[in-house]
């Protein structure tokens, strides 16, 4: 026992001693920031979508509802990826959802072939019997930049940065992390760069990747730093409420209260620590219920603009989550402590899924409903020029649909099948084309799209 006391104590004080394993590449604000190009305002429907987490399985699956889209047909010749204006995604839908705002519908194609079909565990290390391993363990992760994100970055995203994605004017991206110090999303979009006085457009994409899939532990978290000399952080419109005003968001308004504070004070401390983004919520919903009480308006995220033209919005939701541990319950023995370990995590993940799907239902109501209010009490002016562009606006003609795309929504063989590849960087040919099939299948046969695709072409 002293032995092994001892040996823990030397490996925390290697860990100590160790230098940081991700130091920070974000940049201070620039006095004149780029700005994203402004969406062409071509079209009234919209499509958004959330790529859940799951390693490579996620992102092939969520390849596959991509796929599927473009075979729904839309308006005047277009198909439903077209009218793709808006992605959020966690962890392993991260490395979907970046290369499709990096290199849009046609790009896409070769995501398969240059990222699918690749081995991302190549550098990786995962023994536990190596003492230099441990040490790494202890010191916050056993991989870091040096193993994972130069796969992302050299091979995956080659150098792009966010202002690469900036080019394109949709969709708009956000990958999301979670925030280990105050419990919170992160998603990496340019308000939440302002916040730390940081630039957005020069950090890579590979970066925001790496966090969002960083799973503690097995990898070290990706640090950002403020930089609150550079800048005067304001409070969001939508944390000045009252201490005593407690509704449903009231403690969610305190951590991002206490968050902003904090990047505004320089004895805060100047960095934040980003994981996996499932920790939070494995669906990336969350990150637009924090974005729609920060700002406070009818309205957002969505662009004020695109608010008072738009007719109709579906928003898919793609979970590839995993099902039960169904090979627990074939006898007494068993899980192991590792088992066990790996399955709480999962049960908190999922759990907080479901919760985050039911909550999202409600709050798009809420936002539709919210929506009208706002276009109908525009000024008579206003909705004369929005008539102008278009004879058939009615302030009150905007409907919002949501559905959820899963592995449940196939038959049950399938779903099986499926839900017993693993969540890994590596998987072998025939596990990706077999998911990315599925992900084909589930969006052509989901009632909901079905549906919105045929009202998209009869004008309804």
């Amino acid at each position: 026992m002293r032995l092994l006391l001892s040996c823990c104590a030397s490996l925390l004080l290697a860990a100590c001693a160790s230098a940081p394993m991700n130091p920070p590449r974000n940049k201070p604000a620039v006095d004149q920031p780029l700005q994203r190009t402004a969406r062409p305002q071509d079209t009234d429907t919209f499509v958004a979508l959330s790529f859940s987490g799951g390693g490579l399985r996620a992102a092939a699956f969520s390849y596959g509802v991509l796929e599927g889209l473009r075979e729904q047909p839309s308006a005047r010749g277009r198909t439903l990826l077209d009218e793709v204006s808006f992605i959020t995604s966690v962890s392993g839908g991260s490395l979907t959802a970046a290369y499709f705002g990096l290199h849009g519908n046609e790009g896409l194609r070769e995501f398969r072939d240059k990222v699918l079909l690749r081995d991302g565990e190549a550098n990786l290390r995962f023994s536990l019997l190596n003492p230099n391993n441990l040490r790494r363990l202890f010191a916050g992760g056993l991989n870091d930049r040096s193993d994972f994100n130069d796969w992302l970055e050299k091979d995956v995203f080659k150098g792009a940065t966010f202002a690469d994605m900036f080019k394109r004017s949709r969709p708009v991206v956000w990958i999301s992390a979670s925030n280990v110090q105050y419990r919170l999303a992160f998603p990496f979009h340019e308000r939440a760069f302002d916040a730390l006085c940081s630039d957005l457009p020069s950090y890579p994409v590979s970066e925001a990747v790496a966090a969002s899939m960083a799973v503690p532990l097995f990898f070290a978290p990706v640090v950002l730093e403020r930089f609150p000399e550079r800048c005067q952080v304001q409070l969001p419109p939508g944390l000045n409420a009252r201490r005593d005003d407690r509704d449903d968001q009231y403690r969610l308004r305190l951590a991002l209260t206490r968050l902003f504070r904090d990047n505004a004070d320089p004895k805060a401390g100047r960095f934040l620590k980003l994981v996996d983004g499932g920790l939070t919520d494995n669906l990336g919903l969350v990150a637009i219920l924090q974005s729609r009480v920060l700002l406070n308006t009818p309205y957002g995220p969505i662009p004020e603009q695109d608010a008072t033209t738009m007719r109709r919005l579906l928003f898919i939701v793609v979970d590839a989550g995993q099902g039960p541990s169904a090979d627990w319950a074939r006898e007494v023995a068993g899980p192991s402590g590792v088992d066990i370990a790996a399955g709480a995590v999962d049960t908190a993940i999922e759990s907080t899924m479901r919760m985050s799907y039911a909550g999202f239902l409600p709050m798009v109501r809420n936002w539709e409903r919210d929506l009208v209010t706002y276009r109908c009490s525009l000024s008579d002016e206003r909705k004369a020029a929005l008539r102008a562009q278009n004879p058939e606006w009615r302030c009150e003609d905007i409907k919002f649909s949501v559905t959820q795309i899963s592995f449940a929504d196939l038959p049950e063989p399938e779903e099986l099948a499926l839900n017993a590849i693993p969540t890994r960087l590596k998987l072998p040919a025939e596990q990706v084309d077999r998911l990315i099939a599925a992900g084909r299948q589930a969006a052509a046969t989901d009632a909901t799209v079905k549906r919105f695709s045929r009202a998209v072409q009869r004008g309804d």
